[in-house]
């Protein structure tokens, strides 16, 4: 059963959302300040947390980056903002995805069973470590644990973080645009929105985690005037 966090200061939103993920059989906890939730987040582990923006205490933003110090778990940030600013700043400070209000609760469950897909372990494989394991000189990508090791340390990163390395990793050398990495890694409805700064923020964030040298990257580089693509 997926466990689920809903973060909201409006209860009659909170009430909406649980009861609709009830309904798909999920098991749904509710935060109505930024304080709770940081606590609630530390005494569990959840599949996702729905985190609005504007909150009492800690803001969103806030908790999203004190969640980030102990956990991985997938954050989607809910705003009632529709200025890219707060999009780009829910990226930054750790969040996975983001979703505008008013919304419509279908989008909701869908943008949480992406997430959990992602995340679920790989089943369809023979099992052998080979299969999973992709290593390409100091780094090894274990595909199916969905963890990421450099020099055998490993490197904690978020659901879209690991999605877009794990495309990379396993197309060496190909380029990607900011468009076609959008595509495969946030779906669709990212495409539609178009809002290819998402990528340059993850690109970065995931080159902060897994790069000696960010500014001169050994892993992940930049073709310029038309994307990004892995080094093998």
């Amino acid at each position: 059963m997926a466990r689920v966090l809903v973060v909201d200061d409006e209860k009659l939103i909170v009430k909406g959302i649980r009861f609709s993920l009830e309904q798909d059989g999920m098991e749904v906890d509710c935060a109505y300040d930024g304080n709770e939730a940081i606590e609630k987040a530390k005494e569990r582990e959840y599949d996702v947390v729905l985190l609005d923006v504007m909150l009492p205490g800690h803001d969103g933003f806030e908790v999203c980056q004190a969640i980030r110090e102990f956990s991985e778990m997938p954050i989607i940030m809910l705003t009632a903002k529709g200025g890219d600013m707060d999009k780009i700043l829910g990226l930054e400070y750790g969040a996975d995805d983001y979703i505008t209000k008013p919304f419509n609760i279908l989008e909701v469950k869908a943008r949480i069973k992406a997430i959990m897909r992602r995340n679920s372990r790989r089943n369809g494989k023979n099992g052998r470590q080979e299969d999973h394991m992709v290593v390409c000189g100091d780094l090894k990508l274990d595909r199916e644990g969905r963890r990421v090791f450099i020099q055998e340390k490993e490197i904690k990163l978020t659901a879209k973080e690991f999605d877009l390395l794990e495309l990379l990793v396993t197309n060496p050398n190909k380029v990607y645009s900011r468009e076609a990495l959008l595509g495969y890694v946030w779906g669709n409805k990212a495409m539609d929105n178009g809002d290819v700064r998402t990528v340059d923020v993850h690109v970065r964030r995931l080159r902060e985690k897994i790069e000696p040298s960010p500014s001169d990257p050994k892993y992940v580089h930049t073709k310029w005037g038309v994307g990004y693509y892995f080094r093998a």
